[in-house]
């Protein structure tokens, strides 16, 4: 009688793991769902502002927030949202701005390219999504939304199954319409940004029974 309820328990607890994959409470690897955050320094590109504004070269901070779905060993996807905030360089007109994006990404698993460690880990971005400007101060009004692409580059070294601590390097060409009138743009950002954070990687995904 034992080993039969045995082998059930044993089932059920396989279905189990089956049917809730999805939402990655059973995924059988640790790396299938993670969870992001990570906190740096961004540049905007000098040819987003207009007239004689200009932003200063190092600003702080970005902040990127994502999850992230591995639906193939090599292959996954994620969402991520950014916030960065940007003021004027000394000899600029003061201003200062909030830049906020959300994006869909591909994301490849390119780590074999580290194999002399198996704590590193490489892994490149890539993905669409839409960026709003938003002015602070005098230039509140100069608000605007336009579509751009993140490409990035991710190291991770891991510290455990379940956490990695991360450098990403990304680059958001934005696709921002010309100024018009130029005093639209004043106080506000069309162009593309460089990004730089250190972050880390928490699994949300591994199960602890279904090898059992």
């Amino acid at each position: 009688m034992r080993p039969i309820l045995k082998r059930n328990k044993n089932y059920l607890l396989a279905l189990l793991c089956s049917s809730m994959s999805w939402v990655g409470i059973c995924q059988g690897d640790a790396s299938t769902v993670k969870a992001q955050f990570a906190l740096g320094l961004n540049t905007p590109s000098s040819n987003g502002f207009v007239g004689s504004f200009e932003g200063n070269a190092i600003n702080f901070p970005s902040i990127n927030l994502g999850l992230q779905y591995m639906f193939m060993p090599k292959l996954g996807a994620k969402l991520d949202f950014g916030y960065n905030s940007f003021s004027n360089a000394e000899r600029s007109p003061e201003f200062k701005l909030n830049y906020t994006r959300i994006n869909l990404q591909l994301v490849y698993d390119a780590s074999k390219l580290l194999s002399f460690s198996n704590k590193l880990g490489l892994f490149l971005h890539a993905g669409p999504g839409s960026t709003t400007i938003k002015p602070l101060g005098n230039y509140g009004d100069n608000k605007t939304t336009f579509l751009n692409t993140v490409t990035g580059l991710e190291i991770h070294y891991g510290v455990s199954d379940k956490l990695s601590v991360y450098l990403d390097t990304s680059y958001i060409l934005g696709f921002g319409k010309e100024f018009n009138p130029i005093s639209s743009g004043f106080g506000s950002f069309n162009g593309h940004l460089l990004t730089v954070t250190i972050g880390a990687s928490i699994s949300l995904s591994g199960c602890y029974y279904c090898g059992d």
